[in-house]
């Protein structure tokens, strides 16, 4: 039987694996500046160090929105359904990831994935939301 303490596993498990990517692609961001001889301050100079750049400020970009909306849509739909959609965006942000760190151009079916599961979490934010106060 799944209880409340244990429904919460699931978009908890979520969010540390958001976290944790998140860490992995701000480590990709320290070997860059390394095998790019990019120093810090710089964030420009090299097309490639550039890209693993940006992997990591659209990522930290993406967050804000992905994480309250995964949240929300836990506590107002269900932690299943958030936790499952929220791992479709970790798959996506890899994917973009992992495209982008090729080429530029290369990003776009994961950002698509990331993003259509964003608005499915806060769409369903909204719904469950609505739906509660029209409860009352």
């Amino acid at each position: 039987m799944l209880t409340e303490t244990n429904a919460i596993l699931w978009p908890s498990l979520v969010t540390a694996s958001a976290l944790l990517l998140y860490f992995i692609v701000t480590i990709n961001v320290g070997r860059a500046r390394f095998k790019y001889k990019v120093s810090p301050p710089q964030v420009t100079g090299n097309p490639d160090f550039e890209r693993v750049l940006r992997v990591q400020q659209n990522t930290l970009e993406q967050m804000i929105l992905f994480l309250p909306s995964l949240w929300l849509c836990a506590q107002f739909i269900s932690p299943i359904f958030a936790a499952a959609i929220g791992a479709v965006w970790i798959i996506g942000r890899i994917l973009f990831a992992w495209g982008y760190y090729q080429a530029a151009e290369k990003r776009a079916v994961g950002f698509g994935i990331s993003t259509l599961a964003t608005v499915a979490l806060l769409g369903g934010s909204f719904t469950g939301i609505i739906m509660s106060i029209l409860k009352l």
